[in-house]
């Protein structure tokens, strides 16, 4: 049984974020960025911890 209990209360914290997370920001397909941009010339943006300082 506590399986049963862990396991739906792990659930429902998921089904719960999804939730939050959909109601705050509804997702926009125009503005989502390229799923595969592979040699699209898109370049990335954000940053990357491991990226040297120019």
């Amino acid at each position: 049984m506590t399986r049963t209990v862990t396991a739906a209360l792990a659930l429902a914290f998921v089904a719960a974020l999804l939730v939050l997370d959909l109601a705050r920001t509804p997702p926009n397909p125009y503005q989502a960025p390229a799923l595969l941009a592979f040699g699209s010339g898109a370049a990335a943006s954000g940053g990357f911890c491991g990226a040297l300082p120019n």
